[in-house]
């Protein structure tokens, strides 16, 4: 009796597996889209509704191990019972819930998945509110000089804020910090008065700027908070943005130097103007890209001079990771600037701050509602074959569907949502795990899966299987060792499955038996078709009778057979398709020559060789003349005639010289020979190619042979009377060019008047001085 019971179990949980999978099927489609299946588990990673058969001898003669592979519908036709079908399905393998209540939020805590690619597995998680669940809070203030008469009234929040928590929460801590800017022009000066005292034109006492100082772990105690934050001075910088980024990058990574808790986790961000971002840092020569990391010593940020700020991106992924929601306290002006950067940064919201920051217990008091009572599942980042969606089921009656994650509004205190998660793995992936997580609540949710890639077949021995040469692995064959084929019926005589294989390809880069058949001990057996008029054959199985070219719908125009592609037309019929009955009438010219031999006659029309045209092919229209290719053929023949003693075959192919005086053939040639003498000659082309009729005549035009003679004598006759010629043109020109210079002297002498007179640079003497012994007498 408790055996039967024990069967009738088994009966059981086969049939609602069964059941399962035959559901899972339908749903999914019938649809199975292989391409090269080999073996089980290639068929499974093929497609979420691929299905593989186990059963030996499934397969016929002839048929690939592929055809094993398909939807359970096909199969199921096929004749493979539901015992023999391999069909894993995506589902949950274990979970771990417990109770929601108390500061459990979350549930389940854990759960395991199989996850066969391309089909979903779905299951559900629930979030109720817990009342009064844990704070710390963390306040975190701008300190340039525009924030002076808030920080006034920031040093008196202590124990306001503590007493606000407190009302809403069992356990409250607060901290604070403070910031400013990067130490590096341009955003603070360097001067080292300036380093001192920032604002030296300013009544109050500013202390060195700063780009982040931790000032106060989280406590309980606010009057520690009030002493603290007392003894903090106002500080400047030179630019309008501030170092925020920086600070809050710092504040989310320093977990242990903060004093976060395991807790609802809230960080203010107190200011009243911009922030810097990613790349401005290369203002002041900062280029190297921020870390993520916690770099505080001695509670202060010393390293901000040597990383750039944090980018939006950065920072978003840094307090989602570290669990942290922002509270964005900020004046009018900046509300709109802080409300765009809240789009991007999950679990924030944003306050108006007074402008001395006098409502800001009552701003953090709405944000922390606001914040608590929006939940948002997320799974942080995940690999990229991956796919995680969400369809919300919220209380207040809003649903959305396939969405990237889970969101909820206005949850109230106690109030439970579901979420429904579905898991999609688009490949094969490694045993690994992910959490899913309420941002700004600590729950989370283990999910760690494993893909559905392998086939677990369990084959029972069946005697006589494989030809007794092998045993059967989830229905095909394992052959033993020095056997081989798909039954394990081949003896490889020393040869490997790869020698054999390759006998069945044509080429090395064919594929086997041309993809139509099988290689069955190194010879291709061609897969049988459904059609028995179609056949497949051929060494290779490269052959078939049914891809021939087609003509008014029919294979090989209804008047031949298709032969491995290539039609062979029955007599009386011709062409590619044997589209044309057997006749040249149309191809013969005059001469009875068909397509003059210079062509084909197909379907009873001429297709001439390169140049000539139809209708005969008797005209090359493109083809030069064809007088000096036979210029040499011609004069040899004339030599021949005159001496008797040549022979011109030789360089006369395809010629056919004649000899006659009556020139009436159709081109007419006038060339000359190597003698520089005028021959004449005609040539017709004849029918085929190059076959040439010449006829010609023994007469040649010769020029006669120059006087030498004559033309010495000639040559120096003319030179002398060049020369002579020359000279009397020379001679007359001289004589010419004399005789008017000699007018032109005449001329001018007749017209020239002579005159005597005084010449004008003559003067008389003055004086006469009288020699006393001159006598008069010249001797």
């Amino acid at each position: 009796m408790g055996r039967l019971n024990k069967e009738m179990s088994w009966c059981i949980i086969s049939l609602f597996m069964h059941a399962a999978i035959l559901s899972t099927s339908l749903v999914y489609g019938q649809i199975c889209t292989k391409i090269k299946v080999d073996n089980c588990q290639e068929c499974i990673q093929s497609g979420p509704h691929c299905a593989w058969c186990k059963k030996v001898n499934f397969t016929n003669a002839g048929e690939p191990d592929s055809v094993r592979c398909d939807t359970m519908k096909v199969l199921a036709e096929r004749g493979c019972q539901e015992t023999d079908l391999i069909n894993p399905i995506s589902r949950p393998l274990f979970k771990d819930s417990h109770s929601l209540g108390g500061t459990v939020q979350l549930t389940p805590k854990e759960i395991e998945l199989q996850l066969r690619p391309g089909m979903p597995a779905e299951f559900e998680v629930k979030f109720k509110r817990a009342e009064g669940y844990p704070v710390d809070l963390y306040y975190l203030m701008d300190l340039s000089y525009s924030m002076n008469d808030d920080l006034a009234n920031v040093k008196n929040l202590g124990t306001q804020l503590l007493s606000a928590l407190n009302s809403i929460t069992k356990s409250a801590q607060i901290g604070f910090g403070s910031f400013v800017d990067k130490t590096v022009l341009p955003f603070v000066s360097t001067h080292p008065e300036q380093l001192k005292n920032p604002c030296p034109e300013k009544p109050d006492n500013c202390q060195p700027p700063f780009s982040f100082k931790h000032i106060l772990n989280l406590t309980g105690d606010g009057e520690q908070f009030k002493r603290q934050v007392g003894l903090q001075n106002i500080s400047g910088n030179l630019d309008s943005p501030e170092g925020g980024l920086d600070a809050m990058m710092q504040v989310a990574v320093c977990g242990e130097k903060i004093g976060w808790r395991n807790v609802t986790r809230l960080l203010v961000y107190a200011t009243d103007d911009g922030f810097h971002i990613a790349g401005d840092g290369k203002l002041a020569a900062i280029l190297t890209p921020n870390n993520g990391e916690c770099h505080l010593d001695d509670n202060i940020y010393k390293r901000s001079n040597e990383f750039d700020y944090p980018s939006v991106g950065q920072l978003a992924q840094k307090l989602s990771q570290n669990n942290i929601q922002v509270v964005f306290a900020v004046t009018s002006n900046m509300v709109k600037t802080y409300q765009d950067l809240s789009k991007l940064i999950p679990k924030s919201v944003v306050g108006g701050l007074s402008d001395d920051s006098s409502n800001v217990v009552q701003l953090i008091t709405e944000a922390y509602q606001n914040l608590s009572s929006e939940v948002i599942l997320d799974h942080g980042i995940t690999p990229d074959f991956l796919d995680i969606q969400y369809d919300s089921n919220c209380s207040n009656g809003e649903h959305t569907f396939n969405q990237l994650k889970g969101i909820c509004s206005n949850v109230k205190i106690n109030e439970e949502i579901t979420f429904k998660v579905k898991v999609t793995a688009m490949a094969c992936l490694p045993y690994q795990s992910f959490q899913i997580r309420a941002l700004g609540f600590t729950d989370t949710v283990k999910v760690s899966l494993r893909t559905a890639c392998d086939c677990i077949c369990d084959d029972v021995p069946v005697p006589g299987a494989c030809n007794s040469n092998g045993t059967t692995v989830c229905g095909i064959c394992s052959c033993n060792k020095g056997h081989v084929g798909k039954n394990c019926e081949c003896v490889t005589g020393g040869k490997t499955n790869q020698e054999l294989e390759q006998s069945c390809r044509k080429d090395n880069n064919s594929a086997v038996c041309s993809g139509a058949g099988e290689c069955i001990c190194g010879q291709c057996i061609c897969h049988t078709n459904e059609d028995p008029a179609r056949k497949t054959y051929g060494t290779y199985c490269q052959c078939d009778n049914w891809n021939c070219e087609m003509f008014n719908n029919q294979l090989c125009g209804g008047e031949g057979t298709c032969n491995c592609g290539t039609c062979t037309c029955r007599p009386g019929f011709e062409g590619s398709a044997c589209q044309c009955k057997t006749s040249t009438d149309r191809c013969r010219n005059e001469r009875g020559s068909i397509c003059s031999g210079r062509g084909k006659c197909e379907c009873n029309t001429c297709t001439c060789k390169v140049g000539y045209i139809p209708p005969f092919c008797e005209v090359c229209p493109g083809c030069s003349s064809p007088c000096p290719r036979f210029g040499p053929c011609v004069e040899c023949h004339i030599k021949q005639g005159e001496q008797n003693s040549r022979n011109c075959s030789g360089i006369c192919p395809g010629v056919r010289a004649n000899r006659t005086e009556q020139l009436t053939e159709e081109t007419l040639c006038r060339e000359k020979d190597s003698d520089n003498c005028w021959m004449q000659y005609f040539i017709r082309e004849e029918d085929g190619e190059d076959l040439y009729t010449i006829k010609y005549t023994l007469k040649r035009e010769c020029p006669a042979a120059p006087n030498i003679f004559a033309i010495v004598g000639g040559t120096i006759g003319g030179v002398i009377l060049i020369g002579i010629f020359s000279l009397l043109i020379w001679k007359l020109i001289t004589e010419i060019t004399d005789r008017k210079e000699y007018q032109r002297f005449e001329m001018e002498r007749q017209q020239a008047k002579w005159k005597t007179t005084v010449s004008p640079i003559f003067t008389n003497a003055t004086t006469t001085v009288m020699n006393p012994n001159f006598d008069g007498d010249g001797e």
